[in-house]
């Protein structure tokens, strides 16, 4: 906990059990994590690790089997559905290797989407979105379809898509991971920068140990478990 405010993200003891086939597969076996507000981080480990599940269940996508999942203080694991969606909607940015933008849409629309949810009004929206989009460099890109920008381009699209609904915590699962290394290097220093200016917690899942050496933390996993954590090594209470 830092000067009194709480975590911003906190796993405690996650299990994640998949069926396959009749096979029953542990993808997490008892995961405890803790993001402060402002923190940034990686989560690191080979295919296989966890760390995608693991991503999917700090984003409230997925719910563990086992454990709790607390994003602002609110214990996820009890809320139905609807209400899961809200606190998500509310509190958490995604920022995915694909982009996942919408092709026949403007880049401010893209970005708008989320805002559209909450049910902002149009003008507002579309205000914010550009707003989003001029903090990563694309003010004059608004009018532009996703076919018509470059991959860091897009990928900047999607991190100000990420944003514009003002979360607390950011997860960015293999961000770089379909860019060249200058552009990739570019997607690292929007994010860093962001991180840094307006306070939002990040966390990058990547397989990459360069990527995740950028960060002031790395959470390394192995076979379903943190193998380390260098907050842990520093003394960090996490």
């Amino acid at each position: 906990m830092t000067d009194g405010v709480g975590p911003a993200l906190e796993a405690l003891d996650v299990t994640r059990t998949y069926a396959l086939e009749g096979v029953h597969v542990d993808a997490l076996r008892g995961v405890s994590l803790r993001l402060d507000p402002g923190e940034y981080a990686a989560i690191v480990g080979p295919s296989g690790s966890g760390k995608s599940t693991l991503m999917h269940l700090l984003g409230l996508l997925d719910r563990p089997s086992t454990g709790v999942v607390r994003v602002g203080g609110v214990d996820a694991t009890t809320l139905d559905d609807g209400d899961l969606a809200q606190l998500r909607n509310a509190t958490i940015g995604f920022v995915f290797q694909s982009f996942q933008l919408l092709p026949r849409t403007t880049a401010v629309d893209n970005v708008a989407l989320p805002l559209l949810y909450r049910g902002v009004r149009k003008s507002e929206r579309r205000q914010r979105a550009a707003a989003a989009l001029g903090s990563v460099g694309l003010e004059h890109r608004l009018q532009h379809k996703p076919a018509q920008m470059s991959g860091g381009e897009q990928q900047r699209v999607a991190i100000a898509r990420a944003l514009v609904a003002q979360p607390t915590l950011l997860l960015a699962d293999e961000p770089t991971g379909n860019l060249d290394t200058r552009t990739g290097d570019e997607i690292m220093a929007t994010l860093e920068r962001l991180n840094r200016e307006q306070g939002v917690a990040v966390a990058i899942v990547t397989h990459d140990r360069e990527i995740a050496e950028r960060a002031r933390r790395q959470i390394h996993m192995r076979d379903g478990l943190i193998e380390t954590d260098s907050a842990a090594a520093s003394g960090g209470d996490r």
